[in-house]
């Protein structure tokens, strides 16, 4: 049912709800100085009892990855994770939670048994749906990153991106959205590689992909 186009709708999107990270930031210490998160729950309940008003509903709401600022192995990660769900659980029923993996949630240079945990914790890192004519891919933008240490679970996903982005032109879906962590560009298709984006090869061979497939970048 959800493959047919039915009107404009809407969605929350939010990203990086760290938590941890203030405290970190404020300290100089990105790395130990997270054993504080108070104002990161502060802020997450103020968003949900937002959005748990809005009228009429959002059909649902996606974070963008860096759910929590402790890395893989970090002493705070489990009970930041922890709160983190306490936070969430109060969103309205009716409103699907949408996860993405980001950095601190998988690793600078994922492994297996890192993205296996965070499946376990928060859902697959990639995955596609439709809302309303509407289809929307996940991407674990992690393994175009840096997938040193896993390289078959990178060429798993670009298999997939190919077959998902076969079933939308077989379904000639309304639109196509894409939600990852790290986006191809921040200004420019063709700027410079930093950390806040993807490496320019790799950047252009996703971008050839999905301008084939009818996605544009739209920033």
């Amino acid at each position: 049912d959800e493959y047919r186009w039915k009107g404009p709708f809407y969605f929350i999107q939010g990203a990086d709800p760290q938590f941890g990270l203030m405290k970190a930031w404020a300290v100089g210490d990105t790395n130990n100085g997270d054993d504080e998160w108070g104002e990161e729950i502060k802020l997450t309940e103020q968003a949900v009892q937002a959005i748990n008003k809005l009228n009429p509903k959002p059909k649902f709401f996606v974070l963008c990855g860096d759910l929590i600022h402790g890395m893989p192995g970090t002493q705070w990660r489990k009970d930041q994770e922890q709160d983190l769900k306490n936070v969430l659980k109060n969103t309205d029923q009716d409103i699907p939670l949408v996860f993405v993996s980001g950095n601190h949630d998988i690793g600078n240079t994922p492994t297996r048994e890192t993205i296996d945990n965070y499946c376990k914790k928060w859902g697959d890192d990639y995955f596609s749906f439709w809302v309303g004519g509407v289809f929307f891919l996940v991407l674990n933008s992690q393994l175009y990153f840096d997938s040193s240490k896993c390289p078959e679970l990178k060429q798993a996903q670009d298999v997939w991106l190919n077959e998902q982005l076969a079933v939308a032109e077989k379904h000639k879906c309304k639109h196509i959205i894409v939600f990852q962590h790290i986006p191809l560009f921040l200004r420019k298709p063709d700027e410079d590689h930093d950390y806040f984006n993807l490496e320019k090869s790799v950047r252009q061979e996703i971008m050839e992909k999905f301008h084939k497939a009818g996605i544009f970048s739209n920033f």
